[in-house]
Order: C-alpha cells, then sequence, then structure tokens
C-alpha cells in the first residue's frame, strides 16, 4: 500500500481536501499584489525642476528637451535681471532646489526624489525585494526540512504581514528597502510550503488540476492589484491594504496539517497517524481511520523513508554527461525566462498606455497562455513548448527595439504576446524539470533552476539603467537572452509519454536510445502530472 492509497482510505477527495485548498489557494490570491507592487507605488509621474525660491521675482521657463518636451533633470540658471530666454544658448543647471511632479497620488519616486541621477534606486528596490525571494528559497528551505512545512507557512504568513506594514510606515528609503527585502523572504516561504501540503493532501490523478487552479488564483490576483491602486492612489496606504490580509492568512493557517511524509521521516509517526484520522473523521470515514496502527503507517512509507537516507548533493547534477546539459539547459531556460519576464511586467509605465488598464491586460493573458500551454505539452510535447515559448518571447522583445516610440498600440500588442509566451515557458519549465531529474536528485535539481530564475528577475531591474545610455538596450539584452534560452531548449530531450526516471542511470539510458517514447498506461501518465507553474514567476519549490 503506497500513501496515495493510505489517502484513499481516509477520503482523498472529501470536504477535507477542498477546504484545504481553499486556505492555501486564498493567500495566493493576493501574493500578485506584492510581486508587482512596485509598478504602482514606484511609478514615475511626470516631473520638471522646481523653481528657485527666488525666481518668482522675474521670468521662469523651462529649457526644452530634443522630444520637443521640457527638461526634467535641468533647469536655466536663474539670472533675477536677465530677459526672458527664448532659446537653449543659456546656461543650464541640475535640480537644485527638488522637482514637482504632476501627479495627484504620490509614490515613493515622489516622496523620496528617485528621479533623474537618483533614479537608478527605483529599480535597486525591485532587485532587493527579488533577492529576498533568492535568499528566502535558500534558508526557508533548509528550515522547512528541518522543522516542518507548516511551521515555516505560518511563520512566513506573519513575516509578509509584518515587513509589509513595515514598509508601510518606513521612514526612509534604506529602511523601505530592509522591508521589501523581508517581503521577499516571507513570499519564497509561503509558496515553498504551499506547493508541497497542496499537493500532498489530494489524490495523484489530481494534483495537475488542483495546483493548476491554485496558479489561476495567482493569475486573478494581477486583475485586483490594478483596481486596488486606482483607488487607493497613496502608496503607504496601498503597501498597507495589500499587507493586512496576511495576518489573517497568518490565523487561518494553524489549521492546515503537517505534511505526512514529513511527519514520518522526522520520526513523528503518532501525531502523522493522529492527523490522518483526524481527517478521516472530517470526510466521513471515521471507522477506517480508527483502522490505521502505527505499524502500517511506517511499514507503507518505508521506500519514502529509504530515498529519504540517501544523500545527494549539488555537485550531483554535473556527475554525468547526460545531467551536466540538462542542468545547464534548463538553468539557462529558467534564467532567461525570469530575466525577460520580469524585464517586460516591471517597465508596463514605458508603453504610454493606462498603467491601470495595461496592467490588466498583462494579467489577462496568462488566462489562455496557461490553457495553451497545456493542450501543447500534451499533444505537442514538452521540449517542442519550451523552445518556442522562449524563442517567439525573445523574437517580440527585439521587435519592440525596431517599433517607433509613438506607435503604441503595437509596441502594447508585441508586449502582451511576450509576456504570455514568457508566462506558458514558466508553466512548461515547472512540469518539464520534474520529469528530466531523477527522483533522486529532483528536489535538488528544481531547487537549483529556481535559484536561477530568482538571479534573473533580480538582475532584470538593474539592466533597465542602461537605457540612459541608448533607450533600446535593455530590450535587446532581455530578447538576445530568452533567444539563447530557448536555443538551450532545443538540446533537452522529450519527456512526453516517458516514465519518470527514478536514478541517474536511468536518465543516462535516454542519451544512448534513439527508439520511440514507451506509451504508458493512463494511470501511470497521470501519476507524471507534476503541478505546472502554480504561483506566478520566479515562485515555486526550492
Amino acid at each position: 500500500m503506497t500513501f496515495s492509497e493510505i489517502l484513499d482510505r481516509v477520503g482523498s477527495m472529501g470536504p477535507f481536501q477542498f477546504l484545504h485548498v481553499a486556505i492555501l489557494s486564498i493567500p495566493i490570491l493576493n501574493m500578485a499584489n506584492h510581486n508587482l507592487l512596485q509598478i504602482f507605488t514606484a511609478a514615475t509621474p511626470p516631473h520638471h525642476c522646481r523653481p528657485p525660491p527666488n525666481a518668482s521675482a522675474g521670468p521662469w521657463v523651462l529649457p526644452m528637451g530634443p522630444n520637443g518636451k521640457p527638461e526634467r533633470c535641468l533647469r536655466f540658471v536663474h539670472l533675477p535681471n536677465a530677459s526672458l530666454p527664448n532659446d537653449t544658448q543659456r546656461a543650464t543647471e541640475p535640480c537644485l532646489d527638488g522637482w514637482v511632479y504632476n501627479s495627484t497620488g504620490d509614490t515613493i519616486v515622489t516622496e523620496w526624489d528617485l528621479v533623474c541621477n537618483s533614479n537608478k534606486m527605483k529599480e535597486m528596490a525591485q532587485s532587493i525585494f527579488m533577492a529576498g525571494i533568492l535568499i528566502g528559497g535558500l534558508v526557508l528551505g533548509d528550515l522547512s526540512d528541518r522543522f516542518g512545512r507548516r511551521p515555516i507557512l505560518t511563520g512566513s504568513y506573519l513575516l509578509l504581514a509584518a515587513s509589509g506594514s513595515g514598509a508601510a510606515f518606513s521612514p526612509s528609503l534604506h529602511s523601505y528597502f530592509v522591508f521589501r527585502f523581508l517581503c521577499g523572504c516571507g513570499i519564497s516561504g509561503i509558496v515553498l510550503s504551499t506547493i508541497i501540503l497542496n499537493v500532498e493532501w489530494v489524490p495523484t490523478r489530481m494534483r495537475a488540476l488542483a495546483t493548476t487552479i491554485t496558479g489561476y488564483f495567482y493569475t486573478f490576483g494581477q486583475f485586483i492589484l490594478p483596481g486596488l491602486a486606482y483607488a487607493i492612489p497613496q502608496w503607504r496606504w496601498l503597501q498597507l491594504t495589500v499587507s493586512i490580509p496576511f495576518f489573517v492568512f497568518f490565523l487561518s493557517s494553524w489549521w492546515t496539517p503537517e505534511s505526512i511524509r514529513w511527519l514520518v521521516l522526522s520520526g513523528k509517526s503518532s501525531k502523522a497517524l493522529k492527523i490522518l484520522r483526524r481527517v478521516a473523521a472530517f470526510n466521513g470515514k471515521k471507522e477506517e481511520g480508527q483502522r490505521l496502527s502505527l505499524e502500517e503507517l511506517k511499514h507503507n512509507l518505508q521506500k519514502e523513508m529509504s530515498l529519504a537516507k540517501a544523500k545527494y548533493s549539488a555537485s550531483d547534477l554535473f556527475r554525468t554527461p547526460m545531467l551536466r546539459r540538462v542542468t545547464f539547459c534548463l538553468s539557462l531556460a529558467w534564467f532567461a525566462t525570469g530575466f525577460a519576464y520580469y524585464g517586460l511586467a516591471m517597465g508596463v509605465e514605458e508603453f504610454g498606455v493606462n498603467l491601470y488598464i495595461l496592467q490588466v491586460i498583462f494579467g489577462g493573458v496568462d488566462i489562455p497562455a496557461k490553457f495553451i500551454t497545456v493542450l501543447s505539452l500534451s499533444y505537442v510535447g514538452r521540449h517542442t513548448t519550451e523552445a518556442a515559448s522562449l524563442l517567439l518571447a525573445g523574437g517580440a522583445i527585439l521587435a519592440l527595439t525596431l517599433v517607433p516610440l509613438d506607435m503604441q498600440i503595437l509596441r502594447t500588442v508585441l508586449a502582451v504576446f511576450g509576456k504570455g509566451c514568457l508566462s506558458s515557458s514558466f508553466s512548461c519549465l515547472f512540469l518539464y524539470t520534474s520529469e528530466l531529474y531523477p527522483t533522486v536528485i529532483r528536489q535538488t535539481g528544481m531547487g537549483a533552476s529556481n535559484m536561477w530564475t530568482r538571479v534573473g528577475s533580480m538582475l532584470a531591474p538593474l539592466v533597465k539603467i542602461t537605457g540612459e545610455v541608448q533607450p533600446f538596450i535593455p530590450n535587446v539584452i532581455y530578447g538576445i537572452t530568452a533567444l539563447l534560452g530557448g536555443s538551450a531548449a532545443l538540446f533537452l530531450p522529450e519527456t512526453l509519454n516517458r516514465p519518470l526516471p527514478e536514478t541517474i542511470e536511468d536518465l543516462e539510458k535516454w542519451s544512448l536510445r534513439a527508439e520511440e517514447p514507451k506509451q504508458e498506461p493512463e494511470a501511470e501518465k497521470a501519476s507524471q502530472m507534476i503541478p505546472l507553474q502554480p504561483y506566478g514567476p520566479s515562485l515555486g519549490s526550492s
């Protein structure tokens, strides 16, 4: 008897499962608010230099830039007795007295003057948040193995609630950086534990459906953010609004049961049995739960216990030729996807379209993108789907460099198409990576892959700074990187209809055989449907 069969005895799709998935999914609805929050809290409104204090005594005009609009970062040197300048020959100087912003709301940009020479700090803020996601995944992943999934989930809810609220009351930019970093750590802990606790309590045949549904919570959460930002134009109140609900999620998480496998592997079988009996009673199968014994539970999870004793490290990802190829190509594909995705997602204000409407469109494209990806994965294959997603995304981003800035609709269409392709790439990568790495090293491979996408998402905002040299440079870098990732995916083997490799030797045999993929029973195919990208880009198991 396997754990799945034990779960069937206590009720694999009863009231408990529906409530459990709902409790884990609702917080994901609000997670998109934090990931994409700086689109609105760090928006840069039109601005120009503030006049000198004594400028009211004489004429005051602004120098004009090459685009025919007033300069944002320069002003004429004020000479009280000078005549009104009618050309650009008069001496200019930086904005020594600050800036005037043409906006009804406020952002971190307007509060701390993150414009002109200080505009790099705006991109730095988003990179620091992404760095928190990276570090949180590494640190909380280890703590999750030591102390359990639920304590990390509960603590991460509290960490995100407290640090998000703290960011709303930040007295300075540097304290804002610290709180946003902690927000990123909290998000990593939430996603890390949610994935495991979500899939463990539903039957194998329903895992893909359950996690895809949870993934759509993140997608629909992208529709909530523009509405909140429109209704709450003050960045501090917006930051506080998206953070407060996690205090409620912190309280509700105490109902969530711990991972049964972790309890057994940690020598807490008695507690695991108690939880299984509680679930059985909740699902109306109390008698079946009472029949379960401690010895039976330990015996049926003996295989998992033996696998857990085998020690593998990240160095094993490079042990054999096929593993080296898989690790290199997947790392590049993950990096390119996260890098290009956040390059587009965090640059929506550059397209000249209404920021709120464009964000809704950017979120809406994920709905058909994920659906098309599921069909393509099932009928075309993982290899082709992943390569095509990144190559098309790279082509769309590079095309942006050729379209004039005044053709806003065409630029928006290309950006939305590219973002949809990158969402497809994320969805494919979670499944593809899980199928390529052998069971004995799968978690290590997933963690390493996710690390690269977080590195990519952390570097993406910094690349925007190169736009000060030439505006087209960031998109060239994003596009070429996506093309490189798609090219690397072409060297990966197809996994459609193949059994999951259990050992490193199983993977090596794939490179020695040129035969067609084996057909397998429907039940086994269903067991391989490991969750698609459930909680948004740069997030996932670690």
